[in-house]
């Protein structure tokens, strides 16, 4: 059927331009280019129109840029990919970033959530609470070993508040730097600034964790160095302090009292430079590696729940779930529908398991951001596409009288391709394989 199509050259031009998108987005519309004089004001002639209507597809076809693995391979590749060398920039330098943040104390730290009941694991022992030996992948691992009396309450809870804490623990970390520095809060400011970028992640029983990569920079970031006294040691121990006095009081339901902080397990390792790498150093590519895998994985890679929001509890009954996860997912919906929770969503996250805070976030002058990193991508996009028609590249320097004024209008139209389509795609992208490593680009 595709062959008959006399457009068919055009669709595929379209399609790979997507770059193997599972879930584009349609858009109906056009965009028309008019002449512009600069010194006049006077709007020229139409030089150039893009109606969609015209295009093989019937429509504008867009990238969904979905972060989820499970919602699209090629997009979440594409965050993650952008994720490493957010982060990558960060502990060496590039991007905007200078190299010299290479050289200031810093530290990958991973903060758990606390227990809410035993569950099935793989302890160092080789054996579970249960008696059995669980291999890497049994499903069994993360549930409760008594669901009944597993506190599902404050599981969901805790998951809802996990920002909260995260932002307490960070205004508690500066005060302990500024502490073991012999400073003040306010004169702490002019003298160092702590940097960070964190990922959550969950845990197989459903409970979000954070990695976060911590540096410790001169006042105004990673453009200055450092103080003398500030070394990893110091990070090190700031961080353990600060984590330990963070707590958030949570809601009182039925007259129990909630209180949330982080876990015991509190895991923080020095990062070496990968030119200082080799034998079991943890290297600045293996963290960039680490927290890019978990930037595209959500609730659904962990504990088995779902990737999309809920209409209606109603909707479980139909979907292949973990009892476990079934039983989380209940609970943020019925506790969603007390009024002094309103302001939690839990509603509206209850596929999340509570948790509503963004996957990967950074302070302002940790490195350059994702938006940055995707400008600078459809630049280098336009420009080839540019020298492909023999048109030669715009100088940003020039300043000429003249002008493109752009006049658009997209509506939105559906997302998705049709069969013909996704045949046609699976045809022309290859596997989507994501590695633990990468090389710059």
């Amino acid at each position: 059927m595709l062959a008959s199509w006399g457009s068919l050259p055009g669709l595929v031009r379209q399609l790979t331009g997507l770059g193997g998108c599972a879930r584009p987005i349609r858009l109906s519309g056009y965009r028309a280019e008019h002449a512009l004089n600069t010194t006049t004001g006077e709007i020229g002639p139409e030089l150039h129109r893009l109606d969609s209507t015209d295009l093989p597809a019937g429509h504008l076809l867009v990238r969904c840029n979905n972060r989820r693995t499970t919602r699209c391979a090629t997009c979440a590749e594409t965050y993650r990919r952008d994720t490493y060398h957010l982060i990558t920039a960060g502990l060496r330098g590039g991007k905007g970033t200078p190299e010299q943040v290479a050289t200031h104390p810093r530290v990958f730290a991973t903060f758990t959530a606390p227990s809410f009941g035993p569950v099935h694991n793989r302890p160092d022992s080789g054996r579970c609470r249960c008696g059995a030996r669980h291999p890497a992948d049994d499903p069994a691992l993360g549930t409760p070993l008594d669901p009944e009396r597993y506190d599902y309450e404050a599981a969901v809870l805790w998951n809802a508040h996990a920002g909260a804490i995260w932002r307490r623990f960070s205004i508690y970390l500066r005060r302990e730097i500024a502490k073991r520095a012999g400073l003040t809060q306010r004169a702490f400011r002019q003298y160092a600034r702590v940097s960070f970028a964190k990922v959550a992640e969950y845990q197989k029983r459903g409970a979000v964790h954070f990695h976060a990569v911590i540096r410790l920079d001169g006042p105004t970031g990673g453009d200055t160095p450092p103080p003398s006294w500030a070394s990893a040691e110091l990070l090190t121990d700031a961080i353990r302090a600060a984590a330990a006095a963070a707590r958030i009081t949570g809601p009182t339901l039925d007259g129990r009292e909630h209180t949330f902080a982080f876990g015991r397990q509190l895991d923080i390792r020095p990062i070496r430079s990968a030119d200082l790498g080799g034998g079991t150093e943890l290297t600045d590519r293996a963290v960039a590696a680490y927290i890019a895998k978990y930037a595209t994985k959500g609730a659904e890679t962990a504990t088995g729940t779902l990737d999309r929001p809920l209409k209606f509890l109603a909707e479980l009954a139909a979907l292949d779930l973990t009892d476990h996860a079934r039983r989380m997912i209940r609970t943020a919906w019925t506790l969603g529908a007390r009024k002094d929770l309103e302001h939690l969503r839990l509603r509206a996250w209850a596929h999340m398991l509570g948790f509503r805070g963004h996957f990967s976030t950074k302070t302002r002058r940790y490195s350059t951001t994702l938006g940055a990193l995707r400008t600078a991508r459809a630049e280098w996009q336009r420009l080839q596409a540019a020298i492909a028609r023999g048109e030669t590249p715009h100088d940003p320097a020039a300043e000429p009288e003249e002008t493109t004024l752009v006049l658009a209008h997209w509506a939105f139209a559906g997302t998705g391709l049709t069969a013909g389509e996704q045949w046609l795609t699976d045809a022309l992208t290859p596997n989507i394989t994501s590695t633990e490593g990468e090389t710059d680009r």
